[in-house]
C-alpha cells in the first residue's frame, strides 16, 4: 500500500458570498462576472507563487508554500475586486469570503486533504464579505511581518473540527472589519450598545483612517532590516527639512535622497529575492 505523501501548506478557500442570489437575479451576468474575477485570482496567485488546486461552483483552493504570500494574495485579491466592485450597483456586487490556514495536508495527485484544508473551509465560511479570516497559525507568521492590522475574534467553533479555531480578521485601512455578529454569538448587551451608538462624524473616521495607516506604516518599518530603516529615515528627514526651509514649492529633497531611494529599492527588489533564495535551498543544496 502506498504511503500517503503529506506537507505543510498554506491552504487559501475562497467562496461568493451570496452567489445564489446573484445568480437568481442574472445568471449570464454573474457567470461572466465570476470568469473575470477568477482570472483575476488567477493572475494574483501566479504572481505569489501559489497554486489553484480546485475549483467548483463559486469555490476555489489555492495552496502556498509561504504563510506570507498566501495572506499578501489575499489582501490583493480584495483590494483588485473593491475596485471592480466600485462601479457596479450593489445589487450586482461580488465579493469573495476568505479564509487562511497553515496545517499539514495530504498530497494525491494534483488533490490536497486533511484538516489542514477544512478548517480554511470553514473559516471561509464565517468570513465578512470582502473580507480575509486567519487561523492562530497563520496569524504567528504574519503579525509582525506585514503593515496589516488584525482584530482577534476569539475562538469560533466550526464544523467538522472537534476543537474551538482562533480566528482573526484582516483589517485593511479598517475596510475588512466583519460586518456583524452571527447569531448566537452576540450577547443582549452587545447588541442594546449597538442600538444606541451614535454614528461618528466624517473627520473621526478620517483621523482614524489616518491613524491606522500610519500604525500599519510603523509595523512594517518594525518587521525591516536596518538598513531598511535606515534608507526611510533619511529620506523622510531630507523630506522635513525640505518642508521647514522651502515649503512644498521647491522639493529639492529628492536629489540628496537618491542614493537612499536607490538602496531601498535594490534591497525591496533584488535583497529580499536573494534572501528567500537562500532560504529555499538552504546551507546544504
Amino acid at each position: 500500500m502506498q504511503r500517503v505523501k503529506r506537507r505543510l501548506a498554506a491552504v487559501m478557500c475562497a467562496d461568493v458570498a451570496q452567489y445564489s442570489k446573484l445568480m437568481e437575479r442574472d445568471e449570464d451576468g454573474t457567470l461572466d462576472r465570476l470568469k473575470a474575477y477568477r482570472l483575476v485570482m488567477s493572475a494574483l496567485t501566479e504572481r505569489h507563487n501559489g497554486r489553484i488546486v480546485n475549483t467548483w461552483g463559486d469555490a476555489v483552493i489555492i495552496e502556498f508554500a509561504s504563510v506570507m504570500e498566501a495572506v499578501q494574495c489575499a489582501v490583493d485579491i480584495q483590494n483588485e475586486l473593491s475596485v471592480r466592485n466600485a462601479d457596479l450597483p450593489d445589487l450586482n456586487r461580488m465579493e469573495f469570503r476568505i479564509g487562511i490556514n497553515l496545517g499539514d495536508i495530504m498530497v494525491e495527485g494534483e488533490d490536497i486533504y486533511g484538516d489542514g484544508v477544512n478548517v480554511a473551509a470553514r473559516l471561509q465560511e464565517i468570513a465578512p464579505r470582502g473580507g480575509i479570516m486567519l487561523s492562530q497559525s497563520v496569524y504567528d507568521q504574519v503579525k509582525t511581518k506585514m503593515a496589516l492590522g488584525f482584530e482577534p475574534l476569539g475562538p469560533q467553533h466550526v464544523k467538522n473540527v472537534t476543537d474551538p479555531v482562533e480566528t482573526y480578521c484582516v483589517r485593511i485601512g479598517g475596510r475588512n472589519a466583519p460586518e456583524e455578529k452571527r447569531s448566537g454569538q452576540e450577547t443582549n448587551g452587545t447588541a442594546e450598545r449597538r442600538q444606541t451608538e451614535i454614528p461618528r462624524p466624517e473627520w473621526e473616521r478620517d483621523t482614524q483612517a489616518v491613524a491606522s495607516g500610519f500604525e500599519q506604516v510603523r509595523r512594517w518599518l518594525r518587521a525591516q532590516p536596518k538598513r531598511v530603516r535606515s534608507c526611510v529615515f533619511m529620506i523622510g528627514l531630507f523630506f522635513v527639512i525640505n518642508l521647514l526651509t522651502s515649503g512644498l514649492s521647491t522639493l529639492w529633497f529628492v536629489w540628496p535622497s537618491l542614493p537612499f531611494a536607490a538602496m531601498l529599492v535594490w534591497y525591496l527588489l533584488v535583497g529580499r529575492q536573494e534572501k528567500r533564495f537562500g532560504e529555499t535551498t538552504g546551507p546544504g543544496d
